[in-house]
């Protein structure tokens, strides 16, 4: 399972939700990808405002703040 989490440098919030995730990882053993959304244009005007944005593939997790409820809703039904 992998995770993709949506950032940008220079971001407190970005900087805090990955943290958060730490022992989320060490318990649900997902892998995660970090993304800087001003790499891509498309992420960019996608992204911009929500960032940062904790997605499973094309289904929104959470976004500026992570959200341990629904975190583990999506690991409860896998």
């Amino acid at each position: 399972m992998e995770l993709t989490l949506y950032t940008r440098s220079y971001c407190h919030l970005c900087e805090d939700m990955h943290r958060a995730l730490l022992p989320f990882q060490q318990r649900y053993g997902f892998a995660l990808e970090l993304v800087d959304v001003d790499s891509d244009p498309g992420l960019e005007q996608r992204f911009d405002e929500l960032v940062p944005v904790l997605m499973a593939g094309e289904e929104e997790i959470c976004h500026h703040f992570l959200d341990e409820d629904a975190l583990a809703r999506h690991f409860s039904r896998r």
